[in-house]
């Protein structure tokens, strides 16, 4: 549901030099009522529950199987009063794939070990972001293993109603919302990949949105992080997949909603 705030805002305010009358200026700014009240979700707190699940789910997508370990590092608020507000059962209801409305959540605990996922809660040192500031407070660290071997590490903050910033993924600065659909595109840096990418989109009419490119090490595996106006359909991902030198393509639906 979208609404309109109308802010009235007089001409000191603007910083109006030529004029100190009292006419007021309007500006209509349309949001989504959800950006203010939070989404519908179990509680207790949209930001270490809601928003703990949905970095959970994140961490899961990215792994792309079923995880059986999860080793879950929790900083600042998270780690001072997430107990209390369920963090460690929203992050863990995340990983199993549950959604914002699941009424397992509470017993999220106690379900994972049932379906054999061995899991570990620890307090970390809050993550400095890539221009060297301090983290958000509310940020967790989540180190999968899938019954494959494989593995990932996401680094994510929830930061109010309901909201994620996803910073880092398997080392790799990256900064995307999971507000929009996202492509998250793990490939060998050489000359025009980025270019076969943005290509392939363009013609299958899907518009980025915002784009962010990580690298380690120049010449070796580097992560593009794309967030797109609209939805991405399976055949736009199996044809990425499909490139030479992509090693992996995940898909992240708006809002975790797969």
């Amino acid at each position: 549901m979208l609404f309109v705030v109308t802010i009235k805002l007089n001409d000191f305010v603007l910083k109006n030099i030529l004029t100190h009358s009292t006419c007021f200026y309007t500006i209509k700014i349309k949001m989504n009522i959800f950006d203010i009240i939070g989404p519908v979700m179990i509680g207790p707190s949209s930001s270490h529950t809601a928003g703990a699940l949905r970095i959970g789910r994140v961490a899961r997508k990215i792994l792309g199987e079923m995880p059986c370990r999860a080793e879950i590092g929790l900083a600042g608020s998270f780690a001072k009063t997430g107990k209390g507000h369920g963090t460690d059962k929203a992050l863990l209801a995340g990983i199993l794939g549950f959604k914002l409305d699941d009424e397992r959540l509470k017993n999220s605990l106690e379900i994972a070990k049932t379906d054999g996922l061995d899991y570990s809660f620890s307090e970390i040192p809050l993550p400095k972001n890539a221009d060297g500031s301090e983290g958000h407070p509310n940020t967790a660290e989540i180190t999968l293993t899938g019954s494959s071997g494989k593995k990932c590490i996401v680094i994510g903050a929830s930061v109010g109603a309901g909201n994620i910033v996803i910073h880092q993924v398997n080392g790799m600065e990256t900064v995307f919302t999971g507000n929009a659909d996202t492509l998250i595109i793990a490939h060998k840096d050489m000359p025009g990949i980025i270019a076969e990418v943005s290509t392939l989109l363009s013609w299958h009419k899907v518009n980025i949105g915002a784009f962010r490119l990580s690298r380690p090490r120049k010449g070796y595996e580097a992560v593009m992080t794309i967030e797109v106006d609209g939805l991405i359909e399976k055949d736009v991902v199996k044809a990425l997949s499909d490139l030479p030198h992509i090693n992996s393509v995940v898909h992240l639906k708006a809002n975790n909603n797969d």
